[in-house]
C-alpha cells in the first residue's frame, strides 16, 4: 500500500486492552473499548472483545452500523448524545445510548415506541468538565423523566472529565457521581447497574492504591490507553503498554538544502499562524539540530491528512511546518523523493488521519 496511510498492530493494541481489562477487574471495574479513533473498524473490534471488553463504544453512529453491518453484535454504547436527525438510526441499531437533553430523551421514547422496542439510556452528569452532563441539582428530576417515558430504560450513569477542560477525575468527583447513584436508587428504588465514571484519564485514579474509597465506578470507557499506551493527563506511556500500535507513514516529495530564515516582507500563514521575526529571539538557541545541516525535506501529508503537531518523526529529523498538503521536516541528509518517512501520531494526530478519505489502512496482526 502506497503512501500516506496508517499501520495498524492489532496484536500490540490486542495486548494494551487485555492488560487494562485485567488491571482493572482487579479493582472492580469494567471496560467499555472506545473505537471512534479508527472509525468503528470491525478487526479492531474483535480485537477488543476477546481481550475482554464488555462493550464497544463510538460517538459516531455511522462506525456503529459499521460494526454492525460486519457482524458484530455486542453491546454498544453511543459515547456522544444522538443527534435528533439521527434518532431512528441509533433505536434501529440496538444501542446504549448517552444522553443529557430532555428533549433528546423524548425524541427517543418516542421512535421506541414506534419501533415496538426498548432503548437503554446512560445519563452523563456534569462534574466540572463544564462538557456534556446534567447539572447535578436537577438529576433527580431528569431521572423521573426518563423512568416515566415508554420504552427507555435507564441503564446508568456516567460522567467525562479531562476532555474539555482538563479537570483532573479524583476521589472527590468520583465520589459525587458515587453519590448521585445512591440517590437515584434511595428516590426510586430502582438500581443503577452502570456506573461510568469516564475515559483513559481516569486510570490513574482507578488503579491507584487509595483512590477508590467510598466508589461505587464500576465502568470505565477507554481508547487512548488501548490503541496508544497511554494516558491522557500527561500523555505519558503506561507501564506494561505498548506505545508503538500506531505508524502514520508518508512520502517525501523533495528533499533540497534551503536557508533556515525566510526572506521577504511576512503576515500570517495560511492557517493564521503569525510568522513575523522575534527580535528578542536568538535563532541559534532555539532551531532544531536538524537544521544545521541545511537539508529540508517535505513529506506529502499536511493538515487535511493529520495534525502535524501530533506527529514524532523519527530520531535525527524535526517538524518545522506544515500546511494544508506538506509537512516540512529538518532531516540530517538528502531524503530521496519516494522514500518513506514513519512518525509516532498522537491521539489527535491518529483520529484525524483515520478520518481523512486520504489516508490508508494498513492492519497487521499474526
Amino acid at each position: 500500500m502506497t503512501g500516506p496511510r496508517l499501520e495498524i498492530d492489532l496484536d500490540k493494541i490486542g495486548h494494551n486492552a487485555r492488560t487494562l481489562v485485567a488491571d482493572s477487574a482487579a479493582v472492580g471495574i469494567s471496560i467499555t473499548a472506545v473505537t471512534k479513533a479508527l472509525l468503528g473498524l470491525p478487526a479492531l473490534a474483535v480485537v477488543m472483545l476477546e481481550a475482554g471488553v464488555v462493550a464497544l463504544g463510538d460517538s459516531r453512529i455511522e462506525n456503529i452500523e459499521t460494526m454492525r453491518a460486519a457482524g458484530i453484535e455486542a453491546p454498544m454504547v453511543l459515547i456522544r448524545s444522538p443527534m435528533p436527525s439521527q434518532i431512528p438510526r441509533v433505536v434501529d441499531s440496538g444501542v446504549v445510548s448517552a444522553n443529557s437533553e430532555l428533549e433528546v430523551l423524548g425524541l427517543l421514547s418516542a421512535q421506541a415506541v414506534r419501533r415496538g422496542i426498548d432503548h437503554g439510556v446512560l445519563l452523563m452528569v456534569e462534574l466540572g468538565d463544564l462538557r456534556e452532563g446534567v447539572m447535578g441539582d436537577r438529576l433527580l428530576g431528569v431521572v423521573a423523566r426518563v423512568l416515566a417515558l415508554p420504552c427507555l430504560e435507564l441503564r446508568g450513569i456516567g460522567a467525562n472529565l479531562a476532555c474539555r477542560s482538563g479537570v483532573v477525575p479524583d476521589a472527590l468527583n468520583m465520589g459525587h457521581l458515587s453519590d448521585h447513584a445512591d440517590a437515584i436508587e434511595a428516590r426510586f428504588g430502582v438500581e443503577v447497574a452502570m456506573i461510568s465514571g469516564g475515559n483513559s484519564a481516569n486510570l490513574a485514579w482507578a488503579l491507584g492504591s487509595r483512590s477508590r474509597e467510598r466508589s461505587r465506578i464500576n465502568n470505565l470507557r477507554l481508547g487512548e490507553s488501548i490503541l496508544l499506551g497511554r494516558e491522557p493527563l500527561g500523555r505519558t506511556p503506561i507501564d506494561g503498554l505498548f506505545t508503538d500500535t500506531v505508524t502514520l507513514v508518508g512520502e517525501v516529495i523533495e528533499s533540497i538544502r534551503k536557508p533556515l530564515r525566510p526572506w521577504g516582507n511576512r503576515a500570517q500563514s495560511a492557517f493564521g499562524e503569525p510568522t513575523g521575526d522575534d527580535p528578542t529571539s536568538d535563532e541559534r538557541t532555539r532551531r532544531p539540530a536538524a537544521c544545521n545541516s541545511g537539508w529540508q525535506t517535505i513529506v506529502a501529508i499536511g493538515h487535511q491528512d493529520t495534525d502535524p503537531a501530533g506527529l514524532c518523526p523519527a530520531e535525527g529529523h524535526q517538524i518545522i511546518g506544515a500546511s494544508s498538503d506538506h509537512l516540512v521536516l529538518a532531516t540530517e541528509r538528502r531524503m530521496p523523493p519516494g522514500a518513506e518517512m514513519s512518525f509516532q501520531p498522537n491521539y489527535s494526530a491518529l483520529l484525524r488521519s483515520a478520518t481523512s478519505p486520504f489516508v490508508g489502512l494498513e492492519v497487521r496482526s499474526s
